[in-house]
């Protein structure tokens, strides 16, 4: 029997840009007859660019790939890498335009939260739903169902809809079903991402029992801790063609590679849109500078930048604030502060300790708030810029290799002898 649990030749998929995008049957034959006609769509609406319509686009272009029974697979890549595509291929959501996909065993798939779930069913009876997909009779679903329903942590609600569910609620229900249902191959869409730690936790435990008792677990995320945890080999990604198959530490490393920020030395702020309404009215960052060409620093040195800002009412308990980050995990290091600053300035220059940040590559989003008699504070600004910057760290001593997967990312002094 062979061991081969998924096998694709020469896979591609092409979508067509703007080919279909009207609400009705109708508003599509009227689009495609202004086209023809060389005619003003009639149905665009005011400034939407017309330009590209009909243009193909590969979202996949050639994949060549052999996934062996038992095993767990991450597949990372930036976005519109082609990840979820190749997985709603796997999954019959949609068909490939060429090549070939062979699949040894039933498919349970989470594309996204809630996948298959019907809003006016209960949870229970989406469970039954499910299972009927995945070709269970009714008497096996009855065997699981309140091990699925402990799983989930839902059994208060199980009988209530699953519309009237939150978002973690969804997951929960969710991968629950897939994980306990008797399908041979998991496939996951970025799903741990809106449960709780806890339950994310739970659910990598699951997946990693399922992969060891024989399924097959194939996981996209962007969280690389969780890749990291899983994962016993990983496939990169980019622009719709595998460029890296292999370890999961390597194929970290490519990925970050080929979508790692450039390490500039200038970021404009002004332009970049605020991710929640109001930031940036009464207090707008403008741009950043380091004090260096590269911003390449050792441990010993003080990180040193400029920021421009605009400040159309004038306060007197504003400080800067940088959200630190590791950029091979994306997991936060630190948040660092400033003092107060004089916002009827537009401009100062900062500088930053490094002395206690292990070697490697970071980013910080910066940001600026205002601190409030009470201790607590409100947030004027933040950006999600990545403002990048790399450290070289060569005193750590003797023959001592510092891994931040294992250490961490915070060097502490030697202990002293007392």
């Amino acid at each position: 029997m062979s061991d081969v649990a998924i096998k694709i030749e020469n896979l591609r998929k092409r979508y067509m840009l703007g080919a279909i995008g009207g609400r009705t049957l109708n508003a599509e034959l009227q689009s495609w007859w202004a086209r023809k006609r060389g005619k003003e769509d009639p149905n665009t609406q005011i400034g939407q660019d017309t330009s590209r319509y009909g243009e193909t686009f590969w979202a996949l272009d050639g994949i060549n790939l052999e996934i062996k029974k038992g095993e767990a697979v991450g597949i990372i890549g930036a976005n519109g890498a082609g990840k979820s595509t190749l997985l709603k291929i796997l999954s019959r959501v949609t068909a490939p335009t060429e090549g070939d996909v062979w699949i040894d065993g039933r498919v349970a798939s989470m594309l996204e939260v809630g996948t298959g779930f019907h809003g006016e069913l209960t949870g229970r009876e989406n469970i039954y739903m499910n299972g009927a997909i995945l070709g269970m009779t009714r008497k096996e679903v009855d065997a699981k169902i309140e091990s699925i329903i402990d799983f989930s942590e839902c059994r208060q609600f199980i009988d209530t809809p699953v519309k009237r569910y939150s978002s973690g609620m969804y997951v929960k229900l969710a991968f629950a079903v897939a994980s306990h249902l008797d399908a041979e191959i998991m496939v996951m869409d970025e799903v741990l991402a809106v449960g709780d730690m806890k339950f994310q936790k739970k659910c990598l435990g699951k997946m990693g029992d399922e992969a060891k008792g024989g399924k097959t677990v194939l996981y996209v995320s962007h969280n690389m801790a969780t890749i990291r945890n899983l994962c016993t080999r990983c496939i990169v990604l980019n622009k719709g063609r595998i460029i890296f198959d292999g370890d999961v530490e390597k194929s970290i490393d490519e990925y970050l590679n080929v979508n790692n920020e450039r390490l500039d030395n200038f970021y404009t702020l002004v332009k970049e849109e605020r991710s929640v309404y109001g930031l940036g009215s009464d207090f707008h960052l403008e741009k950043i500078e380091f004090n260096k060409i590269i911003p390449v620093y050792s441990s010993t040195e003080q990180m040193r930048f400029t920021i421009n800002f605009d400040c159309k009412t004038i306060f007197n308990d504003v400080r800067i604030f940088l959200h630190m980050y590791n950029a091979k995990t994306g997991i936060p290091i630190t948040l660092v502060t400033s003092e107060m600053i004089d916002t009827e300035k537009h401009k100062y220059s900062f500088e930053c300790d490094l002395n206690l940040f292990a070697g490697g590559n970071y980013y910080f989003e910066i940001g600026a708030l205002r601190m409030l008699p009470n201790g607590s504070h409100i947030t004027l600004d933040r950006t999600k810029t990545k403002i990048c910057f790399q450290i070289i760290r060569d005193d750590m001593g003797g023959d001592s290799v510092w891994n931040n997967s294992i250490y961490g990312n915070v060097v502490v002094p030697h202990m002293r002898c007392i």
